[in-house]
């Protein structure tokens, strides 16, 4: 079998606050294969956001990662030089932030900023940077490249945005691009243009996407592999025909109930009882015990692993052990 393109292993990353340790991300192992879309899902602080960031390298204070290893073509990625690290960043692993007018300089063209990662890492002189910028705005489909190159951030829609975003991502042509929440704030019209961009770009470049997303809808329309995460967990991992078909995890089954389209329903929508624990003061056992309907005595004593129920399938929970 081939060697992952990125294999993350046992990451632990911590946030240290005046009331205790936020355990964001505690112990995620999951593989990135070369051209595929691989999907991470859970609600809103599960640790998604933090996890690519992680991947990166770019956690804030007090934020810290404290165990694991990120192998990004065999290479730990953790015990790189941050002069190294920086030449990772963007010409081999890229990322589209969820905001892209946070992300964006405000004081800057929209050429300027897409110009300056291939001139950095090409060197390339600036007429040669701006028009590969040029280029690159009309490859992201937006109207009149040369005018759009010399526009700022707040002078374009949010979905311009964040195909600037995107041009400036693909500007070195990275191996992998990780896409979190790409289509926040936009319609459905962009969302559907920028998602059949972004597999546009990766039919063309072979490239593999990390998507960070809480839409089922776009895990179903453009995933090959799909992990769920809970309370700083991976819960489930599957292809994404396995996870539609049959969820096996009691939380992802919750989250399959939730979806008010694309299954066939005989009752009315379900949601998922309680509240997300706090991730300082986690419940011992399973962290889904408390919301979970299945709740045995097990759940309370001991926190299930991830464990193979068929090619490629994982779930952790206590009701599939033996």
């Amino acid at each position: 079998m081939d060697m992952p393109l990125l294999a993350v292993r046992k990451l632990k990353t911590y946030f240290y606050t005046s009331k205790g340790a936020v355990k964001a991300v505690d112990g995620v192992s999951f593989d990135i294969n070369n051209d595929e879309v691989f999907c991470l899902v859970g609600e809103t602080g599960c640790g998604k956001t933090v996890t690519s960031l992680a991947i990166m390298r770019l956690i804030p204070y007090p934020g810290k990662i404290i165990d694991g290893s990120i192998l990004y073509k065999g290479k730990d990625l953790l015990k790189l030089h941050e002069r190294e690290m920086r030449y990772i960043r963007g010409k081999e692993i890229a990322m589209v932030f969820q905001n892209p007018m946070n992300s964006l300089d405000p004081v800057y063209t929209i050429g300027y900023q897409i110009a300056e990662a291939p001139i950095t890492h090409f060197n390339l002189s600036f007429r040669e940077g701006w028009k590969k910028a040029v280029e690159l705005i009309g490859k992201v489909k937006m109207p009149d490249p040369k005018l759009r190159a010399k526009t700022f951030p707040h002078e374009l829609s949010g979905g311009m945005r964040q195909r600037s975003m995107l041009a400036m991502m693909i500007s070195c042509e990275p191996s992998l691009l990780i896409a979190d929440e790409p289509t926040t704030g936009v319609d459905v019209t962009i969302q559907a243009q920028l998602m059949n961009l972004l597999k546009d770009i990766k039919g063309k470049r072979k490239m593999s996407i990390m998507l960070i997303t809480h839409n089922f809808g776009l895990v179903a329309e453009t995933g090959d592999r799909v992990a769920v995460m809970y309370c700083g967990k991976i819960i489930e991992i599957g292809s994404v025909r396995e996870i539609f078909k049959e969820p096996m995890h009691p939380y992802t089954q919750g989250l399959m109930g939730c979806l008010p389209i694309g299954i066939k329903r005989k009752k009315q929508l379900s949601s998922i009882p309680g509240m997300v624990p706090n991730l300082i003061n986690l419940p011992q056992g399973c962290r889904f015990q408390t919301r979970c309907k299945y709740n045995i005595e097990k759940c309370k004593l001991q926190e299930p692993v991830l464990a193979k129920m068929g090619r490629g399938h994982l779930v952790a929970c206590h009701l599939y052990e033996g």
